[in-house]
């Protein structure tokens, strides 16, 4: 299931307050409508991320299926904002692709693909990049990177990050 920020997600993003830990919000983050809730579980098992926090902001009302698709049954019926945790516990967000699925590379040979082209994309940048490129310096794990990859697309655009979203998640 490809999963998306609503907008009260996206406000409580903004306003850094409410009810998602900074561990959730590092998951929040790449809810970005283009990878699936299983990628992205994959990204952050690291940090500790569970389909029950992803259900749990669902439950909540942050997130929602990318326009188009539709909740399982058993939460169709009500709005996703007023969904309890019982109906988002029912969900079936599809099985956890495990970091060596697809290609078959371990998290740490993906950030050794990626690390060049991560700090490649943000040293382009000049100045307006410093604090994003100095993140990526200190980024030391597939994890980190992973965390940093929705903030790189939006600086660079998508036809320049799509040679570090190959190299992070394919």
């Amino acid at each position: 299931m490809v999963l998306v920020k609503t907008p009260a997600g996206q406000e409580a993003l903004k306003d850094r307050r409410g009810s998602l830990s900074s561990r959730q919000r590092s998951a929040f983050i790449l809810f970005d409508g283009k990878r699936s809730t299983g990628e992205i579980l994959a990204a952050t098992a690291a940090m500790g991320i569970t389909q029950d926090d992803v259900q749990a902001m669902i439950a909540q009302g942050l997130l929602a299926p990318l326009s188009g698709h539709s909740l399982p049954a058993s939460a169709a019926s009500q709005p996703v904002s007023e969904a309890d945790a019982s109906a988002a516990a029912a969900m079936d967000l599809g099985t956890v692709a495990s970091p060596v699925e697809g290609s078959g590379r371990t998290p740490k040979e993906r950030y050794e693909a990626a690390y060049p082209i991560a700090t490649e994309l943000t040293a382009g940048m000049g100045l307006r990049g410093f604090r994003l490129n100095l993140a990526v310096e200190g980024a030391g794990s597939f994890e980190d990177l992973a965390a940093l990859a929705p903030k790189i697309r939006e600086a660079v655009g998508d036809a320049k990050f799509a040679r570090l979203d190959k190299a992070l998640f394919d």
